[in-house]
């Protein structure tokens, strides 16, 4: 029996993508990426069930705050990676953060979706630019927030490692 999830998430649409709710179908396609090295910067791999409860935690960030990792579709119905605004206990601030699956990287999918949750999150929650924490090794990330208008703010170290913190420009700035 498959549950249609009741909470009130935006389906955002670019010329290429469709952003969606997360779904359990998703589940496969994120259990592929944790056993990818292109997880190495969100984490690094996990057990199975650390990924099913981010599944879970991505629908109830949407249930609390009314935002989220969108999970990201081609129009073609390929489901591609997850972008969106997150804010998790113990952070400063929401943050634009975005990741991709094995051969859709390289595409401008990622700046595509990220531009269209970024223009979500503005117009139904803050007009206050996100962060996006990206670490210090992940030079693609930092091309995409460069290439998104961020600058980096400042360096920081935790017990994960060294990141950087990049600011989004203002919603005025990007008309």
């Amino acid at each position: 029996m498959t549950y249609a999830m009741p909470l009130p998430i935006p389906v955002l649409q670019t010329e290429r993508l469709i952003l969606r709710k997360p779904r359990e179908s998703d589940f496969a396609a994120m259990l592929a990426f944790n056993d990818s090295p292109r997880n190495a910067f969100v984490g690094g791999t996990l057990e199975r069930r650390w990924i099913w409860r981010g599944l879970l935690a991505n629908i109830g960030h949407w249930a609390l705050r009314g935002y989220g990792f969108y999970s990201v579709d081609t129009k073609a119905g390929d489901f591609i990676g997850r972008v969106g605004v997150i804010f998790h206990d113990g952070w400063d601030e929401p943050e634009l953060a975005w990741h991709l699956y094995d051969a859709y990287e390289g595409k401008g999918y990622a700046f595509e979706a990220a531009q269209a949750a970024r223009a979500d999150y503005h117009a139904r929650f803050d007009a206050r630019p996100p962060i996006s924490y990206i670490d210090v090794a992940n030079t693609r990330s930092e091309a995409l927030a460069l290439r998104l208008g961020a600058t980096r703010e400042k360096t920081e170290t935790d017990p994960d490692g060294d990141y950087h913190v990049y600011r989004h420009p203002a919603p005025e700035a990007l008309e």
